[in-house]
């Protein structure tokens, strides 16, 4: 029987509503805990295309910025570093396989994974090769029957599972999940690996730390709270299953912690608040079907998150789950949301980045990327939404042709990198290939 949640300290939860004091941008949603609230002006009205940096292949993944370089991998299986300034390429490194994984750097070190089943520390000034260490093998998440796909007795990797997990580094140790279904801890400086953790399923959820404790979610269901020094599991708490389809199971999105509570979405399609000192359920938010894929963002007492079909941006009270306010995205939005100011950004499966005025809670701006200019008529109503019918070609779908549906709604220039904000600038990939960075 698992530990449950009653098992953390409060020791391990302090608030995260402010945003961090750094404007520099070194992991995954800014810092370990995964806030996503940046201390910059942001991009209130929208100037323009400052730059952008085009690779061969989509870029999911989120940028890290630091000291005036923005690191970010793609699917052409390079890790880039790219000045900030002119959007000049300083250096790449290849790998051998897809980069999809979001850096990490710390300490003159950047860190990431690869679908080639090594994680790797390049040198941030060079990228020069410092370390690198195999994993028991990467995979997408699979099962039998997926999404009602045939032949239902086929186990078929999914694919609307399109991130890897992203590292934290905290205190000389680098955490990361992994495919193979472990939670691994190397040391940051030699890559030598202090523990391992092995979950019931594949781990593409990013770890967020608080005060010595891990949090990190499963395909298994499971969310689980470890110990960062040992690896031992203080914790967890089982989300939904389904066991006919696997449609609706397992966590992609990353927690946040926000009160001796624990936020995350799931592909149940719920939003949790768990109470970490006694491990029940405070509240759950029922989105009718949407997975929520994305990882939540808090910010003047109110979460916010995307959902997938039908589309939607939901704010709601952080106390109560009750909602605040919801606004139409289009599109499904996979990748999290950012908060810089009084302004909230995210982007959608159309090719779109939106900008919404918290204070009005109306859309301040958007931004199409090149791929939604020259492929979003053909998918996309006028509304928005998806022509379903230019999409998939029947309602009775085979497993291949759901592959070729996710090509072409990725021809769009998806955005399923999560937007960074540094200065008066923000960052993001697409899957047109392009980093953006808007001002």
């Amino acid at each position: 029987m698992k530990p449950s949640f009653c098992l953390f300290s409060l020791l391990t939860i302090f608030v995260l509503s402010a945003p961090s004091a750094a404007q520099d941008s070194p992991m995954f949603r800014g810092d370990p805990q995964h806030s996503g609230v940046y201390n910059s002006p942001g991009v209130p009205k929208l100037s323009g295309v400052k730059w952008k940096f085009h690779t061969a292949g989509r870029i999911i993944s989120s940028p890290a910025i630091v000291n005036g370089t923005a690191y970010v991998g793609s699917t052409d299986t390079n890790l880039y570093a790219i000045d900030t300034a002119t959007g000049t390429q300083k250096w790449k490194f290849t790998t051998g396989g897809w980069v999809v994984s979001s850096p990490a750097v710390s300490n003159g070190v950047v860190y990431f994974g690869s679908y080639d089943s090594f994680f790797y520390a390049l040198d941030a000034a060079d990228g020069q090769l410092k370390w690198k260490f195999q994993t028991a093998g990467e995979r997408r998440y699979a099962g039998k029957h997926l999404h009602h796909l045939e032949p239902a007795a086929e186990t078929m990797p999914d694919p609307w599972d399109f991130f890897l997990s992203s590292p934290a580094v905290v205190n000389g140790t680098v955490f990361f999940g992994s495919g193979d279904g472990n939670i691994y801890a190397l040391d940051a400086a030699t890559g030598a690996q202090k523990w391992r953790f092995q979950t019931g399923d594949v781990v593409h959820s990013s770890p967020a730390i608080v005060d010595n404790t891990l949090y990190i979610g499963s395909w298994d269901t499971y969310l689980y709270a470890l110990d960062t020094a040992t690896g031992k599991e203080k914790g967890s708490f089982r989300t939904g299953d389904d066991p006919l389809v696997h449609n609706h199971i397992g966590i992609q999105s990353s927690p946040l912690l926000l009160d001796g509570v624990v936020y995350f979405g799931c592909r149940d399609a719920n939003v949790y608040a768990v109470d970490t000192s006694t491990g029940k359920q405070k509240w759950v938010f029922a989105n009718e079907g949407s997975w929520v894929n994305n990882s939540p963002v808090i910010y003047g007492g109110k979460i916010y998150f995307g959902t997938s079909i039908p589309g939607i941006l939901l704010a709601l009270d952080a106390k109560t789950g009750a909602p605040v306010f919801q606004l139409p995205t289009g599109t499904p939005v996979f990748a999290s949301m950012t908060i810089a100011g009084n302004t909230l950004y995210f982007g959608n499966f159309g090719g779109t980045l939106t900008a919404v005025d918290l204070t009005t809670q109306k859309v301040a701006w958007t931004f199409q990327t090149d791929g939604a200019k020259q492929n979003a008529g053909a998918l996309l109503k006028e509304d928005g939404t998806f022509k379903f019918e230019a999409i998939f070609p029947s309602p009775n779908l085979f497993y291949d042709d759901m592959v070729v549906a996710v090509s072409k709604i990725l021809s769009m220039g998806s955005i399923l990198s999560s937007p960074v904000v540094v200065g008066d600038t923000v960052y993001f990939g697409s899957a047109d290939g392009n980093l953006y960075a808007l001002h």
